[in-house]
């Protein structure tokens, strides 16, 4: 299944309820609105709406260098695998800035990663796709970009 492939998509082509709740996360980050109801009700899309794809839309800048981006996946709970996944990004130019890992319950750890993109680091598709890639990577998630 595809679900995980990432587009560049140009903003003609996008429904409208996608760009809404791409102003709706902006109202939110802005900090002019304080609450999800208060920026759903702003840009006129319901509260499921939005939960159903804020975490699947951003928006594209070109300059996406000197950013931070928050990864979370789900990953084996194997030797070596961590040292695999902190290689990949290392070869791919980008920094990492914080790790978490939960206990592995069932064999199965969450990861969480705050990845600094910087001028020389790949392509941040190019960066997630070889993470994914990685033996023991069940899947790859952005929560965020800064």
């Amino acid at each position: 299944m595809d679900d995980d492939k990432y587009y560049i998509v140009k903003k003609k082509a996008l429904p409208e309820v996608l760009l809404k709740v791409v102003e709706a996360k902006r109202l939110l980050d802005s900090e002019r609105v304080l609450t999800i109801q208060e920026a759903t009700d702003a840009v006129e899309i319901s509260r499921s709406s939005f939960y159903k794809y804020k975490d699947d839309i951003f928006p594209f800048h070109e300059n996406n260098r000197g950013k931070t981006i928050n990864l979370m996946m789900q990953v084996d709970d194997v030797p070596g695998l961590l040292s695999n996944l902190l290689n990949e990004i290392a070869k791919a130019h980008a920094n990492i800035l914080t790790i978490h890992q939960s206990i592995p319950i069932g064999g199965i750890a969450s990861l969480t990663l705050g990845v600094e993109i910087l001028p020389q680091t790949v392509e941040v598709a190019n960066l997630i796709e070889l993470v994914e890639r990685t033996q023991g990577v069940h899947y790859v998630k952005i929560l965020g970009r800064e």
